[in-house]
């Protein structure tokens, strides 16, 4: 079953459930994926890497208007978007610890070559494209820029 099926589902059961915070957060994963199938202009399907994108953009909008409603002392709009963030994490693969990421990059910089912080930029990117939805990019950088002397 693809996400938007799991999305649909999920909506009808919190419509039933009359979990209105859930809800708001089901319809908000399905308009993205709608906009994604739209986009340009005549409907395509989309893959599974591209749902997952698409979640893990979500995820990081949360985060960041979730530390800001923190910062500014807004506890209501702060509890929204940990809630919708929570959902969000449901439907996203499971996160990789930091050592599980740090053994990745170790084979993406063998099998690079890099050797220098110069190089930097093309491990995170493969990085980035393998990790894709397991790992944020904060972590990914911080650990390439640790082991790249």
């Amino acid at each position: 079953m693809n996400l938007k099926n799991k999305i649909d589902a999920e909506i009808k059961t919190s419509m039933l459930q009359k979990n209105q915070e859930r809800l708001r957060a089901l319809r908000s994963i399905k308009s993205l994926i709608l906009l994604a199938e739209t986009e340009k202009g005549n409907k395509i399907e989309i893959d599974e890497a591209t749902e997952i994108s698409l979640l893990s953009k979500a995820s990081k909008q949360r985060k960041d208007s979730l530390t800001i409603y923190k910062e500014q002392g807004r506890e209501d709009l702060a509890k929204k978007e940990q809630d919708e963030l929570d959902v969000i994490h449901e439907f996203l693969p499971s996160q990789l610890s930091e050592e599980e990421i740090k053994k990745e990059i170790q084979n993406i910089i063998t099998t690079i070559g890099a050797k220098t912080p110069q190089e930097a930029g093309k491990v995170i990117g493969v990085a980035m494209k393998n990790l894709a939805g397991k790992a944020d990019g904060k972590i990914i950088s911080t650990i390439v820029k640790k082991l790249l002397p």
